[in-house]
């Protein structure tokens, strides 16, 4: 019998003074304070119903509240499905209809749009009809981002999320005991939870919160409260970069990149603009971390393979040691056979120990004959000035999307870019020009074609 998440979370929860900072935003919870928040959210849970095993649905914003009240329903032994609060209704009847949570745990009331984060919501707790308890020791559940069709039903066990706490600690160059962390990675997705909340409790970091998305609030909060590392994502890092004149930021010693691949030329204006290289992290929803390099050294690789973690490169696919697949739906368990899941990720280990990304192994397509890596016509577009961001697809024929704030720039002017600088076979038959690409709720670039030709 594996571990018990009650245990786990007791564990974390027991360790560091009372006076001891770990969470910060406008105000700051101390470890007492969240042990008192929690056991009381766990007794406001038991008394609506939660018991070992029941399943749950929390769907709550980033907060302080959000943090408690999973910590809470661990407590008592709960599988918890963490659903992404910025899912429409339709998503999450979907969502509910798939999984068959027993309770749903809510906010009361979500502005729009949600912020990053925010320090309280009232909570509402309500039965949920045709629930099923859980059947699995899985005590998390968490949904794929979706970028290309429907979720991924995820689960992980105490015994995964102990193990994952464990390969992050030995991760070298990473913060410690004391030291303040800015976290701009949502905790409703996996490195945000991983990192954030379960590595922070295990090691006493201090964790910051970012109160608006705004690349000089981020900053500004970084500088203000003094800390020794930002993690967030490609998208963060951007905003960041485009701040002129940004307070100087002393303490801080590295940055770290993850959730999707950080772009060339943001990697180099973030450095530019700041002095430090961008680290890069690599890992799934469904594993957890798999590489990482905090100091950017290794650049362009996501950096070496985590202590603990068995991951090997076969016909040219990332693949993984698992002792048992990670998902809980059945179409998905293809992807795991003796032992190893495959990623989906195409790469390569270089002599150091490092790995390569090379892009998704669905972005090799066959046209006319002919192959034709779809993301080599993604960074074509990408270079033209106009063009701030761009996504191809294959459907049939190859569609190129790109998103421009110039009004210059056309689908005739995107054509004849590719045409002067791509073969012939990898020409895209389709241009569409747009505002802005449309992304899902963690910020990953959508590549669903029924998503992009809504979008205007």
């Amino acid at each position: 019998m594996g571990a018990l998440i009650e245990d786990l979370v007791a564990d974390l929860l027991a360790k560091g003074a009372d006076d001891a900072p770990f969470a910060t935003h406008q105000h700051t919870v101390t470890r007492g304070g969240l042990r008192v928040a929690v056991a009381a959210a766990a007794e406001a849970f038991a008394a609506s119903g939660v018991r070992s095993a029941s399943t749950v649905a929390l769907q709550v914003p980033s907060s302080f509240t959000q943090l408690e009240a999973l910590l809470a329903l661990w407590t008592l032994g709960a599988q918890v499905m963490l659903v992404d609060p910025r899912l429409a209704p339709a998503e999450l009847d979907a969502l509910r209809e798939r999984c068959r949570p027993q309770f749903v745990v809510r906010a009361a009331a979500v502005g729009r749009p949600v912020p990053p984060f925010r320090e309280r919501y009232e909570l509402l707790t309500e039965p949920s009809a045709g629930g099923r308890a859980a059947t699995t020791d899985h005590r998390l559940v968490q949904f794929s981002s979706g970028s290309t069709g429907l979720p991924k039903v995820i689960g992980r066990t105490a015994d995964s999320l102990r193990a994952e706490v464990d390969v992050l600690n030995a991760c070298p160059d990473l913060p410690r005991a004391g030291e303040k962390v800015l976290l701009l990675s949502s905790t409703s997705h996996s490195f945000g939870l991983a990192f954030g909340l379960l590595r922070s409790l295990d090691v006493g970091v201090h964790l910051v919160f970012s109160a608006q998305r705004s690349g000089r609030d981020m900053i500004g909060t970084a500088a203000s409260h003094e800390v020794v590392m930002i993690t967030g994502m490609p998208v963060h890092h951007d905003a960041m970069a485009r701040v002129e004149d940004p307070p100087p930021l002393p303490a801080l010693r590295c940055v770290l990149s993850g959730g999707e691949l950080i772009k060339h030329d943001v990697e180099q204006a973030f450095t530019a603009r700041y002095g430090l290289p961008v680290g890069q992290g690599y890992g799934t929803t469904e594993t957890g971390i798999l590489t990482m390099d905090v100091t950017g050294r290794t650049r362009p690789t996501v950096g070496p393979v985590c202590t603990g973690i068995r991951l090997r490169v076969r016909d040219g696919q990332v693949e993984v040691g698992l002792d048992r697949s990670p998902y809980l739906s059945e179409p998905e368990q293809v992807r795991y056979e003796s032992g190893w899941w495959r990623t989906g990720d195409r790469g390569e280990l270089r002599p150091d120990g490092s790995l390569h990304l090379q892009g998704r192994a669905d972005s090799l397509v066959i046209v006319g004959g002919y192959k034709v890596d779809l993301l080599e016509i993604e960074a074509t577009l990408r270079l033209h000035p106009l063009v701030d961001d761009a996504i191809v697809i294959h459907d049939n024929t190859v569609e190129a999307y790109v998103a421009t704030s110039s009004t210059a720039l056309d689908h005739t002017t995107v054509a004849h870019w590719c045409e002067q600088r791509l073969a012939d076979f990898k020409q895209p038959t389709v241009f569409r020009v747009l505002p802005t690409l449309p992304r899902t709720p963690n910020g990953k670039l959508v590549r669903d074609r029924s998503v992009l030709a809504d979008t205007h």
